[in-house]
């Protein structure tokens, strides 16, 4: 086991403790437009909190209160599609939409991305089409490239490295769910994928603390961990790696799993399964978290990686992630196109 961090382990919180100041950020004293958002490492803890309460504010006026919001009106989306997506393409065209603006569906037939045009060629091409590009790609070079060539925003929909827009919707789910990010203690079960990078650039930053269990030859990348060991310092939240599902998930409020087999993995499944074995998350796992533990998973699932007690019970938060996915895309859209700011009085994010 490693551990970094002066804060203690979170024993477990009770909804009550909220703590709305967590995200009192004051109008217009956060300013992203025309900023590339590749990574979470490349955002302070008030940037995040903004895009969390631009999201939660379109939310409850869109969704809950029924008001029509054109903030993007006039304005169009190129979304590149490398790796397909059931979550990021719905979410993407139906919140841009949603919101008066519209988002254009480029495949690698449609586009041939580095192939029949470099990649910087065409980020310059769909500057002047389009007013933001986002890019669900393999490789993050790829993102960098078109970051470099456009005058536009990019925005990474998926990386082998990063996975941001996730942790949007994640953070954002918990936020509703116990009023409060800080003091949170969530546990990743898996392998050292994107999403696990993600959480590494952020949780810190928004006062939670981390615990790991990764079987050994799956851990998160060297340079990220160097990264998230130093956050955590700067933050004084606890940073804990370990190879043992259940020590890991002891006094956790979260617990999050992801695939064991990404696209492009497939001919390493068998062998995969193999590694991955005793690392199913189930209420077995929870027993030994803090009373109010719940469960993310970003979808799609397989029963190997959760139990389907677990994952449709009362405990998995899945499906309220999964919607929010298309509000906390709507607010990075919306945070990166305009100068919006949250319209709800003391917002409760």
């Amino acid at each position: 086991m490693f551990a970094v961090g002066r804060a203690p382990l979170c024993a477990g919180r009770t909804l009550q403790r909220t703590r709305a100041a967590n995200f009192r950020v004051a109008p217009g004293a956060v300013n992203l437009k025309g900023r590339h958002f590749l990574t979470l490492r490349d955002f302070s803890a008030e940037e995040i909190k903004h895009v969390l309460r631009v999201s939660a504010d379109l939310k409850k006026r869109i969704k809950h209160e029924g008001q029509f919001l054109p903030l993007l009106q006039g304005k169009s989306a190129a979304m590149i599609f490398e790796k397909r997506s059931t979550r990021t393409r719905m979410s993407t065209e139906t919140g841009v939409s949603l919101l008066g603006g519209h988002a254009c569906f480029l495949t690698p037939q449609d586009i041939h991305l580095g192939v029949n045009e470099s990649t910087g060629d065409t980020a310059r091409v769909l500057s002047g089409f389009a007013d933001a590009v986002l890019a669900r790609v393999h490789s993050h070079s790829t993102l960098e490239e078109l970051a470099s060539g456009a005058s536009v925003p990019v925005i990474n929909g998926l990386s082998d490295r990063y996975h941001p827009v996730q942790i949007l919707a994640d953070l954002l789910t918990l936020q509703e769910h116990y009023g409060s990010l800080e003091g949170l203690t969530l546990t990743w079960i898996g392998d050292g994928t994107n999403i696990l990078h993600s959480l590494m650039m952020s949780l810190a930053k928004m006062g939670m603390n981390l615990r790991v269990a990764t079987p050994k030859g799956y851990e998160a990348d060297s340079g990220v961990l160097q990264e998230a060991r130093r956050l955590s310092q700067q933050f004084g939240t606890a940073l804990v790696l370990t190879s043992d599902p259940m020590e890991a998930a002891q006094g956790a409020n979260v617990l999050v799993t992801d695939t064991w087999v990404s696209m492009g993995q497939e001919k390493e499944k068998a062998q995969r399964l193999r590694d991955f074995q005793g690392y199913q998350v189930t209420m077995q796992t929870g027993s030994v978290a803090a009373p109010d533990w719940v469960f993310l998973h970003c979808l799609p699932r397989k029963p190997e990686e959760v139990s389907d007690e677990l994952f449709y019970s009362s405990r998995s938060l899945v499906f309220p992630e999964s919607e929010n996915r298309k509000w906390t895309i709507m607010g990075l859209m919306v945070s990166l196109l305009t100068d919006y700011s949250p319209q709800t009085p003391q917002l409760k994010i």
